[in-house]
């Protein structure tokens, strides 16, 4: 059986990483372990900029969340993204969307309320972190048979 393909947008990861007892974060690691994570140069330019913000060092050290950033990307599969997407209502966000089609993702997972407004996105399951944890393992593999509706 293939693994479910998911992507995490970036808050997602940040919540991981400095709420580590948080839904978020059950969410993650949850996904983290029956599905393989994808990421673009976009995606990993944007965590890595986020995570070297100074506002989060009274958090977690700098040295620590280099090396949370070092592990996500060492296990995430790196997609070569071509396409364009210009359809959220958050331009910035629009980046998880086309990995999302360059990557064959099942699956995003996001707090964000303008990508959990586009909800499914070309046969794409988008899903807060609550809904994200109610899926049985059963289910979340279902995801890979969502078909992309007709005029796409």
């Amino acid at each position: 059986m293939l693994k479910t393909r998911v992507i995490f947008d970036t808050n997602t990861l940040i919540s991981r990483l400095l709420l580590p007892k948080s839904e978020t974060a059950r969410a993650v690691r949850r996904l983290l372990e029956m599905a393989q994570p994808l990421v673009s140069e976009s995606t990993l330019e944007e965590l890595a900029a986020t995570l070297s913000r100074d506002k989060f060092d009274r958090y977690v050290s700098l040295a620590d969340r280099q090396e949370f950033f070092q592990k996500f990307a060492r296990v995430a599969e790196w997609v070569e993204v071509t396409t364009v997407v210009r359809e959220c209502r958050d331009p910035r966000d629009n980046r998880f969307l086309e990995l999302a089609i360059d990557g064959a993702a099942d699956l995003v997972l996001t707090g964000d309320k303008d990508l959990l407004a586009m909800a499914p996105f070309r046969g794409i399951a988008i899903l807060a972190p609550a809904a994200a944890l109610a899926l049985s393992e059963q289910s979340l593999s279902e995801l890979r048979s969502v078909e992309p509706a007709a005029d796409e």
